[in-house]
């Protein structure tokens, strides 16, 4: 194993298959473009990248499609919806308000890139506006826009993400309650986790 330790070594690796195309740089913006909004507007699901004192999370964000709203060409709004209750990305955004977000639409290549500085904000009409079946968020995740970009569709092509066929049987890996029972030495999950989940998911979707 050779591990690098410069740049000067990515650059002589990378750069024998030649300079940066302009493509891969002019699409980047500080704003969200009309362009780019279309993008966020059919988008039901993003990874959120965070950074903090105990390390890096990137954590899963999924609603209705347009779910993160364009306050403006330089803002986002980013609601947060029920989930483990873990709060690793909000903690994180108290100490290091640096983030970045990619989004994916169901049979599109392109990804959508924002990077950015975020902050937490729990003001009640805010949360309202938000609010799905009568349920709000708790807070919401305000977004400042310092890049957005699309990524181009190799990984998605290469990895087959949205092809039928691709489809992995879920009988094939393990579930989160074996994998529970086998962490917690039997304390949690098992069989009666996983029965009992769809139900639970149920009522505390929103």
């Amino acid at each position: 194993m050779a591990v690098l330790e410069s740049e000067a070594d990515l650059e002589r690796i990378y750069g024998a298959f030649g300079a940066v195309g302009e493509a891969s740089t002019v699409k980047v913006a500080d704003h969200i473009t009309p362009h780019y909004r279309r993008f966020l507007e059919a988008a039901p699901f993003l990874a959120l990248a965070t950074s903090g004192p105990e390390g890096l999370d990137c954590s899963p964000r999924g609603d209705r499609p347009g779910f993160v709203r364009l306050a403006d060409p330089r803002t986002l709004l980013l609601p947060d919806r029920r989930g483990n209750n873990r709060i690793d990305s909000l903690r994180n955004v108290l100490r290091d308000p640096r983030v970045g977000l990619m989004f994916l639409i169901p049979g599109i290549g392109n990804a959508l890139r924002v990077n950015g500085r975020a902050a937490i904000d729990d003001d009640p009409d805010l949360c309202a506006s938000f609010a799905v079946d009568g349920k709000a968020p708790r807070t919401v995740m305000v977004i400042r826009v310092g890049e957005v970009y699309f990524q181009c569709a190799r990984a998605l092509i290469r990895s087959g993400l949205w092809r039928a066929d691709a489809q992995v049987d879920p009988k094939t890996l393990p579930t989160p309650g074996q994998i529970l029972a086998e962490l917690s030495e039997g304390r949690v999950g098992g069989e009666t986790y996983d029965a009992a989940w769809a139900e639970r998911a149920k009522q505390t979707m929103w």
